[in-house]
């Protein structure tokens, strides 16, 4: 069986998720290709790529939120209707997509099956938690942006049907946890001014912040800010204190699965990360809008407080990625 994986490359996360699934995959007996379409990762797949795309990105933004307007300059409709039409979609037996619009739209341009294997997936259930104040167009966005005809998702709960817990990658099952000193801040969508000028008004914390706007090591009273790479990260959370970040799916899932306590920041704009606030917050992890002068009280807050959630999400890749294949298998027998 030929089968394509294709994946998200904006961000971290979809990258993070792949190199546990890919080796599941790998399990299977089958001919896999690897398609990876995007940019802004910081996190290399290990494994041989068959596609690298430009695809279609969000651009993180300095003040909270995805910068629209080089989004707008990035985005070349012809690049990504050309990209598209030089997908030999029909050559595979099964598309497995995390989130991924070019080989998405080649499926469905063809009129074949596209399995979604994603977060967006169970985002986009409706019985996920929801943010109260509804954004149209981010929900829309988030549904058609990369189209399928099943789908598979994962939540920090199992919400629904079809849906399973984060898989954590082996990097993070395997690595030694100790309660150190500092707290661990993954804010990408933020400067590092901002940041700087932020954290430094909690003099008596240490924080150990990474970064995507550098590439070299800033150090800053009690603030030290790093380019981020997957062995200094993980690194920094397994003996961290707590982690400070933004309301994607990974890292919080990741920092719970750890048992650290958990502050979360939403991108402004951004309905997917709303909608994971959402949840985190119904499971009783802090939430503030924004990294705001008007919120250091509760940073403060939270700094004072040892409250952790009880959450450990087993690991059952190798169980997730069978079922899904062999469900998935008939779709594609009659295409």
């Amino acid at each position: 069986m030929k089968v394509l994986y294709a994946i998200q490359g904006t961000g971290n996360g979809h990258l993070s998720r792949a190199r546990d699934i890919i080796p599941s995959l790998q399990k299977n007996n089958i001919d896999l290709d690897i398609l990876v379409s995007g940019t802004q990762a910081d996190i290399k797949l290990p494994y041989p790529i068959t596609y690298q795309l430009s695809g279609w990105s969000f651009i993180f933004g300095k003040k909270g939120g995805v910068d629209m307007w080089r989004t707008y300059e990035k985005t070349n409709s012809a690049r990504i209707k050309k990209e598209i039409k030089s997908i030999p979609i029909e050559k595979y037996d099964l598309v497995i997509n995390d989130f991924e619009p070019i080989s998405a739209w080649a499926c469905k341009s063809k009129k074949l099956p596209c399995v979604a294997l994603s977060h967006q997936a169970a985002v986009i259930s409706p019985n996920s938690p929801k943010p109260k104040k509804k954004d149209p167009l981010g929900k829309l966005i988030l549904e058609k942006y990369a189209p399928s005809t099943t789908q598979y998702g994962f939540h920090f709960k199992t919400y629904g049907e079809n849906m399973f817990k984060p898989i954590i990658r082996q990097d993070i099952r395997s690595t030694t946890r100790t309660l150190g000193e500092h707290y661990t801040v993954y804010l990408p969508s933020y400067s590092d001014e901002k940041l700087l000028k932020m954290l430094s008004q909690i003099k008596d914390v240490k924080w150990q912040v990474f970064s995507k706007h550098n590439q070299k090591e800033i150090f800053s009273n009690n603030i030290t800010i790093s380019p981020i790479t997957n062995e200094a990260f993980v690194s920094s959370m397994a003996s961290s204190k707590g982690v400070l970040c933004g309301a994607g799916f990974e890292t919080p899932a990741e920092a719970l699965h750890m048992q650290k306590k958990l502050l979360v920041i939403p991108m402004k704009g951004q309905y997917e990360q709303q909608c994971n606030a959402a949840a985190l917050k119904e499971m009783g992890v802090p939430v503030i809008k924004s990294l705001k002068m008007k919120h250091l009280d509760k940073i403060k807050t939270w700094i004072d407080t040892d409250t952790k959630l009880d959450v450990h999400y087993p690991d059952i890749t190798d169980e997730i990625i069978k079922s899904v294949l062999e469900k998935s298998l008939s779709l594609y027998k009659g295409k």
